[in-house]
């Protein structure tokens, strides 16, 4: 919940992971067990990015335009993998969630670091590492702020100063603690001789530790340190995320915001200690209704439910985000059958609804419906308003050209069933990715363009 909260610091796998604003995952724990599916999977992944770091494409090479070829391949294979073991054996979603991942010190210097700017390319948030190795730690050849130093226990000040010169995130596993102010010791000690340089992560297992006590810690940081529970429960980390925030109102609830993945506000909720931890129970949108004085599961009885996505609190703790995707047969937040509890929607959003409707009500002969039926009429006007869109000059004339080129392109959503969230979420992986293309243009598809344009040209 930011800093001076508590997240899920979960070692394996887990639904928890899908819903808190952050989690780490450790793979290389199950790397004991061969039979086991998720480190077999995971070995592939490193061996995939060893073989890339012995491809040789260096300019005295003679081969070295087939290698680039060869290590592009090799990279993209890696990540594509990366991704699968992400969604679909540690089953977490890396476009709503920061997630941290393990990497052990042999994979990385094995793979050149390779194996860690595959997942972050497969859309991890950070990689985490060894802290008292330096050798790991620099073999990444990643941004510091995309590195988190590891030491399990309390290292020396000096261990912490060299680690936080490659890592702007240093965490701690505190196994034994008789207070919170020996939480807040190990969190802000370092800090204090070296100087804001990192910021302090403790991790804690869930079971040794109780609300009140990450209450305590959470007031003691003062927003200079984040805990984490290692395989939480729902009503551990729930109750967790609960002590870190405050209320002004006498029943104690929190002002909660529902909003889309792209921050779209829904509508304006209360939640309670125990709303929190039934909505990370189910993954659905569940808050406290004051006029039923209980539980309030959104859909239960309008159809219109809510698939939760994570959980965040605000900057002075005192209110709740939760971000959802609005599902039932009509896609409505507020009672009154519209997306959100202030009307329909403007811009992308109405647009996208309209199209949605139009798919299967558009009248015969409308230029909508002609569009749907006519594959290579949306693929001409696609081409032909993305040049107009390049050629225009004035401010005005660029935002009417943008226009045109979002409506072709979300009536060519709509037909395929994508959404703008579908959009979003492919946005913010690719945000995360520290490899990149030069980013060329394609001769083939300059071609292509130039062809489809020279015809409607000619037909004028």
């Amino acid at each position: 919940i930011g800093e001076g909260g508590v997240r899920d610091g979960c070692h394996g796998r887990g639904a928890l992971d899908r819903l808190s604003d952050r989690c780490r995952n450790c793979p290389i724990y199950p790397l004991t067990s061969k039979s086991d599916e998720g480190a077999t999977e995971y070995r592939a992944i490193v061996a995939k990015c060893v073989d890339q770091s012995k491809v040789d494409d260096s300019k005295e090479n003679p081969d070295r335009d087939a290698n680039k070829k060869l290590k592009k391949k090799l990279m993209k294979e890696g990540v594509a993998m990366a991704k699968s073991f992400l969604e679909n054996n540690l089953g977490v979603d890396v476009s709503v969630v920061d997630v941290e991942i393990l990497v052990g010190n042999d994979e990385i210097l094995s793979s050149s670091g390779l194996i860690a700017s595959c997942f972050l390319d497969a859309g991890c948030d950070a990689i985490v590492v060894d802290g008292a190795s330096l050798e790991a730690l620099d073999a990444t050849k990643l941004p510091k702020e995309r590195l988190v130093a590891h030491f399990d226990g309390s290292p020396s000040s000096e261990a912490v100063e060299s680690a936080c010169e490659l890592a702007s995130t240093i965490s701690f596993l505190l196994k034994e603690f008789g207070s919170a102010d020996d939480v807040l010791t190990l969190m802000q000690g370092d800090q204090e001789k070296i100087g804001d340089k990192y910021q302090s992560v403790v991790q804690i297992d869930a079971n040794s530790i109780n609300a009140e006590v990450i209450g305590q810690i959470s007031k003691g940081c003062k927003g200079k340190g984040t805990i984490t529970l290692i395989d939480p429960s729902a009503t551990q980390l729930g109750m967790g995320y609960a002590a870190c925030m405050r209320t002004d109102r006498d029943d104690g609830l929190f002002t909660t915001v529902v909003c889309t993945r792209s921050n779209e506000a829904l509508g304006l909720v209360y939640s309670s200690k125990e709303s929190i931890v039934a909505a990370l129970e189910c993954g659905r949108g569940v808050y406290f209704s004051r006029s039923r004085n209980g539980l309030w599961r959104k859909g239960d009885t309008s159809g219109h439910y809510q698939v939760l996505h994570r959980i965040d609190v605000d900057c002075d703790s005192d209110a709740l985000r939760f971000t959802v995707t609005q599902r039932g047969d009509v896609v409505a937040f507020c009672h009154l059958n519209t997306l959100t509890c202030w009307g329909e929607p403007r811009g992308l959003r109405y647009l996208e609804g309209t199209l949605k409707q139009r798919l299967s009500t558009a009248p015969e002969g409308s230029y909508t419906k002609r569009l749907f039926d006519d594959e290579k009429l949306l693929r001409d006007k696609l081409v032909e308003e993305a040049q107009e869109l390049s050629e225009a000059e004035s401010k005005q004339h660029v935002a009417e050209e943008l226009a045109d080129v979002l409506y072709f392109a979300m009536v060519r959503a709509a037909k395929a069933g994508v959404s703008i969230d579908d959009a979003a979420v492919e946005l913010d992986k690719r945000a995360r990715k520290v490899t990149r293309r030069k980013g060329d243009s394609k001769a083939f598809r300059i071609a292509a363009g130039d062809e489809i344009l020279g015809k409607n040209e000619a037909n004028k």
